[in-house]
């Protein structure tokens, strides 16, 4: 399986696109915005010869579902998050205009992700885990082979998630972090929602809210 990433919108947020030798992939977190962004994004897949097959959200924060339509209209997949995140992305369209997003299209989920199914695509599987506290429907996607995690706002290089939103609390994002990403492989890469990929072993060996 193989990564790319993008970098989208005024947030600097992380979109990911997940492909693997049968040329199927599955865009994470889109959050592209301005039509630049978002044809950079289908260019990619095009240049590349991908298939599009699946669209996910770790969660439904306004800087990682501004592209969900797009994707949506352009590619005509299933698209899931998790059930417990479903009013976090229905608040979106109420505030998006005063963070200066007029054009924002909402974009509803055909299905619910949980923890007890995998996501498949190609020959690829990955492993959902429930990170809940900097929102509360909040997945990453664990993919073993490779050791890759695609962890959304959960854990970031020095740092973690803010937990000052609606339904963030810090003791669940502390407590996600141990129990689903600290068990996880020294050498499991993490790519976070933000700023640049780190491992588990930095963070566990650095982080100092993990200390």
């Amino acid at each position: 399986m193989t990564v790319s990433g993008f970098t989208f919108n005024a947030f600097s947020e992380n979109t990911y696109v997940l492909h693997d030798g049968t040329g199927q992939c599955v865009i994470i977190d889109p959050g592209c915005y301005e039509p630049a962004e978002q044809q950079a994004l289908q260019r990619f897949i095009a240049e590349q010869g991908l298939q599009v097959v699946l669209l996910l959200n770790t969660h439904c924060h306004i800087d990682h579902v501004l592209g969900n339509q797009f994707v949506l209209d352009t590619y005509q997949v299933p698209f899931l998050i998790h059930e417990a995140d479903a009013g976090t992305l229905r608040s979106v369209s109420a505030y998006a205009p005063s963070y200066g997003f007029a054009r924002y299209n909402p974009a509803e989920p055909t299905g619910f992700l949980t923890p007890d199914q995998p996501v498949q695509f190609g020959n690829t599987e990955l492993e959902v885990r429930f990170a809940p506290g900097h929102a509360p429907g909040h997945v990453v996607f664990y993919h073993a082979p490779t050791g890759v995690v695609i962890g959304g706002d959960v854990l970031f290089q020095g740092s973690i998630g803010r937990t000052d939103l609606p339904g963030g609390d810090y003791a669940t994002l502390i407590s996600s972090i141990h129990s689903q990403l600290l068990t996880l492989h020294d050498d499991t890469v993490v790519y976070p929602g933000h700023g640049p990929a780190t491992t588990v072993g930095a963070e566990r060996r650095s982080n100092p809210f993990l200390n």
